[in-house]
Order: structure tokens, then C-alpha cells, then sequence
């Protein structure tokens, strides 16, 4: 069987210090380059029955050193996730080089369950923190993607850069890690939670900001910024507030990089939508999330449906639709169009409608190529599927609204935690890269 080849972004070692006076991590700018790596997925387009690559598709990685003496450890950078953990059993992993081994550090300290960080500061876990046998903390966590990993929580020292930090974090010690794909699950070291939480490692770190910039090329695929990108060089960036709900509701994320989108227009004409189905409801459900985990954007039944109409209404004449009603692209995709080579060439893909999402004060315009996204090794007589790139969220099983990295190339990102607001600016991540002094 064929498979597509998804493009995972890979963060390698190379971290470009600002000098500063002061140590602290809330006066420095890390800036850290994405690499791209080919990894096996499933080329179905029906939903897969054991996983649905959602969350964790396309990873970040960096090379951090934990622990006394420090190990050299790689870590997937997850802004939709709060604690960081590491693979520490070695029984588990067939490849003990991937593995932190807390035996071997003096610096290292498990958290006992009833220690305050334990009955407190994993309020935010789905599934709460518990005791086991040894009286230490423990804890489970999956993700949207059915993979999971459990373990203990501990303390550690994690160092970054060439800063030195002396402080312990809080982090996961995980003796067990499962997926559907096991050779790739053997390949996760850890993961470095990085959402709004109390215990997510930039929370821990004390960064005030990090952007990012994603221009979804092999040659230059962009990069993480850790701190603030004040440049007289970058465009000024569009706010939008984030959202806060204090009181706990079954289906709000409340740690999650919430905003409120306000709109979607195709083509620059604003869709009837009622505003209210916009608004977290009652439960919680209806949060629109800006993750970079995520390839795609997911919207809930009734905007996705107004959105695939319009733009459906807008091709028509222009793109010829893939008639095959049991055909839904990764299970949530089901507006699907034929295109032939020769269409390709000519440059259809860029006369297609724009479709742009709205929020508070700042907005997302998706035009071109990212609007579609083609089928691999899926090919009806000479012309290939190409599916557009907005899923249903009621077929994924999530209630709320997901923006994914797709729809965020070629925009400077900036997550302000200071501020609680989200930054937005479009530009060629390429450039960008290249006055912060990283090589294609």
C-alpha cells in the first residue's frame, strides 16, 4: 500500500542568544530554525478506525540538556499541551539512547502526591493527577491524536541556550508512551509543554512571548522564536485578545490559546453567520483555538457548512468536484475537487476565492495554494484530488474550533502571555529568517 508522506517540522539545535546583561530568560530572544522531515501516514480517505493524525502531525522539536550531569535530550515543542515529559523507562523504548534516565541525575526529585503541586497546580489536566503505590504523583495525559503517556511527576533542571538555570521545573517522568505507530512512537524523547498553564515549561521558563513563522517550504520551512521580537524591521502586528473563562466548563480548554473569531468572509463577503454560534456556549463548546499541533482547520457543522457552500458556489464553473460521496479526506474533509496537471501549471490554484477568518481586531487571510490541498498517490484517470483544507469539527469529535498551521504560513505569530493577546502579521517567513541570521 502507498502512503502520503506528511511534512513533520523539525526544530534542530541552533539557538541565537541576543546579548543582554541579565541571565534571566524573560531578557533574552532564542531563535530556533525548523527543519523538515518526511514521515509514512495513513493515504485513505476514510477516517482511520485506530487514529486520525490531528494533533501531533506535525511536531517541533528541540535539543535540550536535563538534569545533573546533563543528558542531551530531544523534546516535541506542543503548543496545545501544558506539562513537558520525558521517555524515562528504557524497558519500553527499544532505543535507550531516546531515554532520560533520572538514576543517573543528582539533581532529580520526584513529586510526592501530596506536595501542593500535585492537589493544586494540575487542576487544567484532563484527567486529574492521582496517587500510586510509591505515594507519588501521577499522572496520565492524551491527546487528541489517541496517543497518551503516564507516569510520575518530578523535578528537574532543564537548560536552554547558553544561559545558564539553576531552577527545577516540573515536568512528567513517563514510563509508558502509546500511539498507533509504534516505530514512530519510539522515536518521542519527550514533549515540551508550551500552552497557558501554570506548569507549561515557557509558563516555568518565565518567556513573556514566543512567535513563530511558518512558510511551509522545504527550503526554508521558518522558525520559533523564544521572548520578544521587538524589530524595527518586522510589521506591525495586528492584536487579538485572548479569552479567559475562569469558571471550569466541560468543554473549554482554559489554558489553550483561546481567541473569538468573529467572521469568515469568501472572497470578501462576510457569510451569514449568527454570532452566536461563534461564542463558547454554556459547556464551553464553541472555543475558537490557534495551535500550531494541528495541520488543518477544523470548524464546527453549521459554519463549516456555510463556508464549504459559498466556496463551493464560488468554484462552480471554475473547478470540477470529486463525486464520490464516501470519499471525506482524513474523515473530516469531504469538498474535494479534480484537477489536471496542465491546471496546475497555468496557475488555477491562485485564482481560487480567498477565504479570510476574522477575529477581534486582527484577521487571517488564506489565499492560494494552501486553500487545497492534494491527495497523494490518489489519481482519477490523469487528474489528481485536491481537497479543500477547512474540516468539519462535528466529524472529528471536538467541540470547538481549531486553526491550524496551514492557514498559518507566511504570518509572524506572537503568543504575548504578558498581555494575553495574540499578534498577527503577514509576512515571507523566508526574510524574516534571514535578518534573524538563519540560513536556508
Amino acid at each position: 500500500m502507498h502512503h502520503p508522506l506528511f511534512s513533520l517540522l523539525l526544530l534542530i539545535l541552533f539557538i541565537r542568544t541576543n546579548q543582554c546583561s541579565s541571565s534571566s530568560f524573560s531578557s533574552q530572544t532564542l531563535v530556533l530554525p525548523l527543519k523538515t522531515r518526511i514521515t509514512p501516514t495513513d493515504n485513505s480517505g476514510h477516517r482511520p478506525t485506530d487514529k486520525l493524525h490531528f494533533h501531533h502531525n506535525v511536531t517541533l522539536t528541540v535539543t535540550l540538556t536535563v538534569g545533573t550531569p546533563p543528558q542531551n535530550i530531544s523534546m516535541v515543542i506542543d503548543t496545545g499541551s501544558e506539562l513537558s515529559w520525558l521517555r524515562c523507562n528504557r524497558t519500553s523504548n527499544p532505543n535507550p539512547a531516546n531515554n532520560f534516565d533520572p538514576t543517573l541525575s543528582s539533581s532529580y526529585s520526584p513529586i510526592p502526591c501530596s506536595s501542593p503541586t500535585c492537589r493544586t497546580r494540575t487542576r487544567d489536566f484532563l484527567i486529574p493527577a492521582s496517587c500510586d503505590s510509591d505515594k507519588l504523583c501521577h499522572a496520565t495525559l492524551s491527546y487528541a491524536d489517541a496517543s497518551s503517556s503516564e507516569g510520575n511527576l518530578a523535578a528537574e533542571v532543564f537548560h536552554i541556550g547558553n544561559s545558564t538555570n539553576n531552577s527545577s521545573l516540573i515536568f512528567g517522568c513517563m514510563g509508558s508512551v502509546s500511539g498507533s505507530d509504534p516505530e514512530e512512537d519510539s522515536k518521542t524523547t519527550g514533549l515540551l509543554g508550551m500552552n497557558r498553564g501554570s506548569l507549561s515549561f515557557i509558563s516555568q521558563m518565565g518567556f513573556p512571548k514566543f512567535s513563530y513563522c511558518i512558510s511551509g517550504t522545504d527550503d526554508f520551512p521558518g522558525f520559533l522564536l523564544l521572548g520578544d521580537s521587538n524589530f524595527t524591521w518586522l510589521t506591525p502586528l495586528n492584536y487579538t485578545p485572548l479569552i479567559r473563562i475562569s469558571t471550569p466548563l466541560p468543554y473549554f480548554d482554559r489554558v489553550a490559546y483561546t481567541v473569538q473569531l468573529t467572521g469568515i468572509k469568501v472572497n470578501g463577503k462576510l457569510l451569514p453567520i449568527p454570532k452566536s454560534v461563534l461564542v463558547p456556549d454554556h459547556t464551553g463548546a464553541g472555543q475558537t483555538m490557534v495551535d500550531s499541533g494541528t495541520q488543518f482547520t477544523f470548524l464546527l457543522g453549521p459554519v463549516y457548512t456555510a463556508l464549504r457552500t459559498e466556496f463551493l458556489n464560488q468554484t462552480n464553473g471554475t473547478l470540477t468536484v470529486y463525486d464520490e460521496p464516501d470519499f471525506v479526506f482524513q474523515g473530516t474533509m469531504d469538498l474535494c475537487y479534480l484537477i489536471s496537471p496542465v491546471r496546475i501549471r497555468t496557475g488555477i490554484l491562485h485564482r481560487l476565492p480567498s477565504v479570510s477568518l476574522v477575529f477581534e481586531g486582527a484577521e487571517i487571510a488564506v489565499s492560494g495554494e494552501p486553500l487545497l490541498y492534494r491527495v497523494p498517490h490518489l489519481t482519477v484517470v490523469n487528474d489528481s484530488v485536491y481537497c479543500f483544507t477547512f474540516g468539519n469539527s462535528d466529524l472529528m469529535g471536538i467541540e470547538a474550533y481549531v486553526i491550524g498551521h496551514h492557514h498559518q504560513q507566511n504570518m509572524w505569530i506572537e503568543f504575548d502571555l504578558q498581555r494575553s493577546r495574540i499578534g498577527l502579521a503577514p509576512v515571507q517567513c523566508d526574510v524574516s529568517g534571514q535578518r534573524l541570521g538563519i540560513e536556508s
